[in-house]
């Protein structure tokens, strides 16, 4: 009985030793998609009042989670019964990441001027909290996509592995994505607050440490509208980048036609064009629903 028990363990331990060792594998393959992932975020993350920013975060962080849990199973069902199906659903995900990406360049062409947060835009607490929930769901699905192509990534890593590998890797990636990325947004949105916190410390404080301590609560104070500002171009061109990259690495007549350029450049120039075509093929539908 004993020795039965201990060989149990000892499967055990050797399952999760392996799964440990693709997880790292896995991890390298997705760190450039969740860098990505982190700057989308965190530009559909920030724009809210300082007093609703870790509410409309947890509240995006919550819908994240229920994305994974929609995506893993489908993921692992398609994995083994319709793997053909595969590259169909990341091209519409990628063709609504273009579509996002151009229309915020679109917007920044024929509206330059600086968005400010839901509750600097009314004093109508209705109009606020409409504005906060479109832009909660506008985030979530956005994560929606990403968390897609995070996925389907992992499980390519693991696909000659046995189910339970599979299962506990791509599971682990997905938890670490959605934990680590929307954690550092929390604390990029929070970094007026710990700036004032440093202010207030430096004013009880003596010593040469009072104005280094000062001196930093004043520059996180300062930096943040900027971080945001950089966060918003670079989340932009992210869903660009991911959008186009989604075409050129699963199609291979436009692989090999973007051949002759980086593969930076072949994305984002991709990724660009689809968004564009799919904003003037949406701007009549626009209008009808603006008209009615």
């Amino acid at each position: 009985m004993a020795g039965g028990i201990l060989a149990i363990l000892d499967d055990v331990a050797t399952l999760l030793d392996d799964a440990a060792a693709m997880s790292k594998v896995a991890a390298k393959k997705t760190a450039g998609l969740l860098g990505d992932d982190l700057a989308v975020n965190a530009e559909k993350a920030t724009g809210f009042h300082a007093s609703r920013e870790l509410p409309v975060i947890w509240a995006i962080t919550k819908g994240a989670l229920v994305n994974k849990l929609i995506i893993l199973p489908i993921a692992f069902l398609l994995s083994a019964f319709m793997p053909w199906l595969i590259v169909p659903v990341l091209l519409l995900g990628g063709a609504y990441l273009s579509y996002e990406g151009a229309e915020k360049v679109y917007e920044w062409i024929t509206r330059p001027e600086v968005s400010q947060p839901a509750a600097r835009e009314s004093s109508d607490n209705k109009k606020i909290l409409h504005s906060e929930s479109a832009k909660i769901k506008s985030a979530i699905r956005t994560d929606f996509i990403l968390s897609i192509e995070i996925i389907v990534i992992s499980l390519e890593t693991v696909i000659q592995q046995t189910l339970g590998i599979q299962i506990m890797v791509v599971s682990v990636i997905a938890l670490l994505a959605t934990a680590g990325v929307y954690g550092v947004v929390a604390l990029i949105v929070r970094m007026d607050d710990s700036g004032l916190y440093l202010i207030e410390r430096a004013n009880h404080m003596q010593g040469r440490f009072t104005s280094i301590t000062r001196t930093t609560g004043v520059l996180l104070i300062n930096s943040l509208p900027k971080v945001i500002h950089v966060l918003g171009i670079v989340g932009t061109i992210a869903m660009l980048l991911v959008g186009g990259g989604m075409y050129v690495h699963n199609i291979d007549a436009l692989h090999h036609f973007m051949s002759i350029l980086p593969a930076l450049v072949a994305d984002l120039i991709t990724g660009l064009i689809i968004g564009l075509i799919l904003l003037l093929l949406m701007k009549p539908v626009k209008v009808v629903k603006t008209q009615g």
